[in-house]
């Protein structure tokens, strides 16, 4: 009995967090030129105009490159540092991890003022190079996290006997750590890609106009003129969201 309450407990709070999200889409299809719920009729008009005006498309674009640069450079990061920790004695590897996951712990607002002033000094603010290295300390957590939960798992003795059937330590990784990690690092890398698209407090700080991710431009969509446009961004960024931890979900099935 207390187990099946406890699921719906669980179940009726997750329908709480989620019904705010769900509201948007029907709004997103609204016939008036302001949001508003309930929606009024039916049309496609803002998402047509989403596709159609420069300031959107563009943003969507630079929010996709920047996904996905911040999704390389945080999965080659983190597990680089993943398989570093991994030699470390477990106090000094504790108190090292706990200092590469501090960006989930510490909020975003204070890592974008950290961030702001030396981006500035370094003229990275307002470009993609910028907002890739912000958003990989933002996502680097993920990464070191999951492939750190694989590596917590690895039978070292595998990998002693590629050695000892001749292996170099290059293909020792290559064709048995690295197969090995892969759920990990693909999990990480779908964090990372999803963080980076998602994030706006620390892309309002360093986004300008050469480089207005999506976030950014709903942000300001909010602001100055409340269209239900923003309601059809918010949709198509929750699709991408599903679709890649649709994805995730089935890598970790396999």
């Amino acid at each position: 009995m207390s187990s099946s309450i406890l699921t719906a407990v669980a179940a009726a709070i997750c329908v709480f967090l989620v019904m705010p999200t769900l509201a948007v889409a029907p709004i997103s299809f609204t016939e008036t030129d302001f949001i508003t719920f309930p929606p009024r009729g039916f049309t496609l008009r803002w998402y047509e105009e989403f596709f159609t005006r420069p300031a959107w498309i563009g943003s969507l674009g630079t929010s996709a490159i920047v996904a996905v640069l911040t999704a390389i450079l945080a999965t080659t990061l983190g597990t680089m540092i993943a398989l570093g920790l991994g030699q470390l004695p477990r106090r000094v590897g504790g108190a090292v991890t706990f200092f590469f996951i501090l960006p989930m712990v510490v909020p975003t607002i204070i890592t974008a003022a950290a961030l702001y002033t030396p981006f500035a000094r370094s003229g990275l603010i307002a470009s993609i190079p910028g907002l890739v290295l912000a958003h990989t300390v933002l996502a680097l957590p993920f990464v070191i996290i999951n492939v750190s939960a694989i590596l917590q798992k690895l039978d070292h003795r595998v990998v002693d006997a590629a050695r000892s059937l001749g292996a170099t330590p290059a293909v020792a990784f290559r064709r048995v750590t690295l197969p090995i990690l892969a759920p990990g690092i693909a999990a990480g890398a779908v964090f990372a890609f999803i963080t980076s698209f998602d994030e706006v407090v620390v892309s309002l700080f360093i986004a300008g106009a050469n480089a207005t991710t999506l976030p950014v431009q709903m942000w300001s969509g909010i602001r100055f003129e409340i269209s239900p446009i923003v309601a059809a961004a918010s949709c198509l960024l929750l699709i991408v969201s599903c679709v890649l931890l649709t994805i995730f979900w089935l890598i970790q099935r396999r």
